[in-house]
């Protein structure tokens, strides 16, 4: 326990970072009260990393799109992460790792996997990156799925 009087000894240097955002394909999530930046870039020691939040089948201007379609808000969802990819010059082949939410598992699992890898393929992705998938519910009851990656790439 630090005592009010005493400062730390040791100090540290920030990773560089901002946030990510690609305005042509989603909205920023502040502009309709959620407080969280669509994705993150950190900078360091010649690495980049990408932290993109959970992203979910939501256009430009905020509205959920495809309400009722799995299939359609599944790929509307891998869209917008890949603009958000594709605004850092990162594609779906610097993508490490993917949490993936479902509202209902058990109903959409098979859809899902059908899609992520029809999707994975089209991307020419070797290997996969490494993925959870996760039953949850979404922020909005509409949603039927969402989301999160995480890409990695030497800075040039």
């Amino acid at each position: 326990m630090m005592l009010d009087q005493e400062k730390p000894t040791e100090t540290h240097t920030p990773i560089a970072r901002r946030a990510i955002t690609n305005l042509n394909a989603l909205d920023e999530a502040h502009d309709y009260g959620s407080a969280f930046s669509r994705g993150l870039r950190l900078d360091f020691n010649g690495v980049t990393m990408l932290l993109i939040s959970g992203t979910a089948s939501i256009d430009e201007h905020g509205r959920s799109v495809h309400i009722g379609d799995f299939s359609a808000q599944l790929r509307r969802t891998f869209d917008n992460i890949t603009a958000l990819l594709q605004v850092e010059g990162a594609t779906w082949k610097d993508v490490v790792r993917t949490r993936c939410f479902l509202r209902d598992i058990d109903r959409d699992y098979a859809d899902f996997n059908r899609g992520r890898n029809e999707f994975f393929h089209e991307q020419q992705l070797n290997p996969f990156p490494a993925s959870t998938g996760i039953q949850a519910k979404l922020c909005r009851p509409e949603l039927l799925v969402e989301i999160e990656a995480m890409a990695m790439f030497h800075t040039k």
